[in-house]
């Protein structure tokens, strides 16, 4: 009974556990670069160039995205920031993933390139103060 209890609990964890499909993939990698991004930024040891480099805001619906991954992996500066090099890598992995193993899974459903460059972000939600 013990046996056939645990037997039907892995195969229901297994079930839950689907592979990554593209979508999810390129979500969670355009995800990933935003965030070490916006940590380059902020990070301490800025250099001068980092603070130069291309506004760098995904959103994978806008198919502007495309054109914008482009000019990050082509901005000729910071070559020899290593944090720079390895988030231009993974802009270049994504950018990969989207026109070749995922093109014909992406929907696309706008192509408003100004809501790359000033994304209207949502509202966050106020905290609470407990006094």
């Amino acid at each position: 009974m013990l046996l056939s209890l645990i037997a039907l609990l892995s195969a229901a964890l297994l079930a839950n556990t689907a592979p990554p499909t593209c979508y999810s993939r390129v979500l969670s990698l355009s995800k990933e670069i935003t965030e070490s991004f916006k940590e380059l930024q902020t990070s301490k040891a800025v250099d001068s160039c980092v603070e130069m480099l291309p506004r760098l805001y995904l959103d994978i619906h806008n198919y502007c995205v495309l054109a914008k991954l482009r000019d990050f992996v082509a901005y000729p500066r910071c070559e020899r920031v290593l944090e720079v090099s390895e988030l231009k890598e993974k802009a270049r992995s994504l950018y990969t993933i989207m026109i070749s193993y995922c093109r014909r899974d992406l929907v696309f459903l706008t192509d408003d390139c100004s809501t790359l460059e000033n994304p209207i972000l949502p509202p966050t939600e106020p905290s609470i103060i407990e006094s």
